[in-house]
């Protein structure tokens, strides 16, 4: 183990080679479904199917999505694990900067090239703005409201959800910016769990306001993730950072959410601080962090650990990152150990061998995550809840314009083989069926774990109405399980569709229908509308 991680931190530190000329493309998130995120661009001209983008707030870029499938204007991608996106989040591209002129035969250094004027400069080759410019405001907001209804013989249940996120930066052209997500949501019928915890249905996932005394420098109060330590979490209270250069440094003080219902909670203190060193705009992306934090619960220390967070682009085409947590306190039979402890470690490694082929390689072994909401199918979560951990390789392929194909194997395993589990995906995506004028995918699935074997394969058809404003999606999947275990085995036939349809510019609706035909006689209906109007 201990050679293990000495590998991993090799990789982690290695040095910054191999610099290429790349520039960003920039984009936005459009819409948001439980298996894909989609991307909107000016253009995907640059980017391939395999191809990493990242999630940009300010200066930074971290590694948010990988590209499944592209049209000329959008792309459909997987969140990386951990990683959490929302319609409207920009998102960039690094693109191999290509000018397209063949260079001359005999180079003649001592002519500089005639001066191209700033206002025919593209974005990405302009000087940045000095620093004393007026900061512009940008107000990013949407309202929605949602329901999920479960229609079965046992009964039927309907969820509501209403969601409100904000986010202003630098309102009224100042240098205070703040955001907001929150959320309510309640079971029809149901009002009195309501009234015995209105916790259990009012989420406050960020609500927060930053002060900025430069580009550098700024303090945020409330609660806010740090995406220099995202997997700390939220942190209720202070956050405070500054850089000189290519570094940067701060520090956190107050509280943890509740573990159970998400409200503040005066009993989980926390404190810590961070240094870290990474690239500034438009350079070769490499950002590295390192953390100390203490956290306590009725005063006394529940947890001190270290945490260091790397993404890097190693070589050229070569892709990396990583997050370990190093426990430095422990209480055992009432006695305190500081024996340093590794309990969460995540590496991720993407080679792409050219445009149309990338292979990937991580290995996962942080502790399970909790969902506070999740909307996603019973089988959706048993997939994901199987094949999180452990050591993951996959690959890519384009081998044609209108074809692209992925496999992905992984295997969770342990001394004990208790909770070994391996898990077998692929997908065959067709990007344009002739006639039709739709986008198909193909995929199947192969599951084995302590308790349970299974297969699915699914069929999903998607086409574009209208330019744009109105898109359908068909699916169907046969799910095949056997739980050795109970000596219980189970098939199901799952036919669903979806809607979504852009009314105006920026209110749109989205219905949901899936309809589960199992074997053993639990059918069941689902179905889910969204109403969104954004600002």
């Amino acid at each position: 183990m201990r050679y293990g991680i000495a590998v991993i931190g090799v990789l982690l530190f290695s040095a910054q080679v191999g610099l290429l000329a790349q520039q960003l493309e920039t984009g936005a998130v459009s819409y948001v479904t439980a298996q894909h995120v989609y991307v909107k661009f000016a253009s995907t001209k640059g980017i391939a199917v395999g191809d990493t983008l990242f999630l940009k707030k300010g200066s930074v870029l971290t590694p948010a999505l990988v590209v499944t499938n592209k049209s000329s204007i959008s792309c459909v991608c997987t969140p990386l694990a951990g990683v959490s996106v929302q319609p409207k989040d920009a998102i960039s591209a690094k693109q191999t900067a290509d000018t397209g002129l063949v260079p001359p035969a005999k180079p003649e250094p001592q002519k500089p090239p005639a001066p191209v004027p700033a206002a025919k400069l593209e974005p990405e080759t302009r000087k940045p703005a000095p620093a004393s410019v007026t900061p512009k405001q940008r107000i990013r907001a949407r309202v929605s409201a949602a329901s999920y209804s479960n229609i079965s013989d046992r009964g039927q249940t309907t969820r509501m959800r209403y969601a409100f996120v904000f986010n202003g930066e630098h309102l009224n052209d100042s240098k205070f910016s703040t955001n907001a997500y929150v959320t309510f949501r309640h079971t029809l019928g149901e009002w009195s769990a309501v009234q015995d915890n209105l916790n259990n249905a009012l989420k406050v996932y960020g609500l927060s306001a930053t002060y900025h005394f430069n580009e550098t420098t700024s303090l945020s109060a409330g609660r806010g993730i740090n995406p220099k330590i995202t997997n700390l979490g939220a942190v209720d209270g202070l956050q405070f950072e500054t850089g000189f250069g290519h570094f940067y440094t701060g520090v956190l003080a107050g509280a943890r959410p509740n573990l159970f219902d998400y409200s503040f909670d005066a009993n989980l203190l926390q404190a810590g601080a961070y240094v870290g060193f990474g690239s500034k705009a438009h350079e070769r992306h490499h950002q590295s962090t390192l953390g100390v934090v203490e956290q306590r619960n009725k005063l006394a220390v529940d947890r001190r650990f270290v945490y260091f967070q790397h993404s890097d682009e190693l070589l050229e085409n070569l892709n990396l990152f990583g997050s370990m947590e190093m426990d430095l306190y422990q209480l055992v039979n009432s006695e305190a150990s500081m024996q340093p402890s590794l309990t969460n470690l995540f590496a991720s490694l993407r080679y792409r061998f050219s445009r149309n082929w990338n292979l990937s390689l991580s290995y996962d072994n942080r502790k399970n995550i909790i969902y506070y909401e999740s909307y996603k199918t019973y089988l959706d979560q048993l997939i994901d809840q199987e094949t999180r951990q452990g050591l993951r390789l996959g690959m890519n392929m384009r081998p044609a314009k209108w074809l692209s194909c992925g496999l992905t194997g992984s295997w969770r395993f342990q001394k004990s083989k208790a909770n070994d589990a391996k898990n077998l995906n692929s997908y065959l995506n067709f990007n344009r069926i002739p006639l039709l004028k739709a986008s198909a995918t193909l995929t199947a699935n192969y599951l084995q774990s302590g308790y349970l074997n299974g297969t699915t394969f699914g069929l999903r058809l998607m086409k574009d109405v209208f330019k744009g404003k109105l898109n359908l999606e068909l699916s169907y999947r046969r799910v095949d399980y056997t739980f050795p275990f109970y000596g219980y085995s189970t098939n199901q036939n799952i036919v669903g569709g979806s809607l979504t349809w852009s009314i105006f510019k920026k209110l749109g609706f989205y219905v949901f229908v899936e309809n589960t035909f199992d074997s053993q006689g639990n059918d069941y209906l689902l179905v889910n509308t969204k109403l969104m109007q954004r600002f």
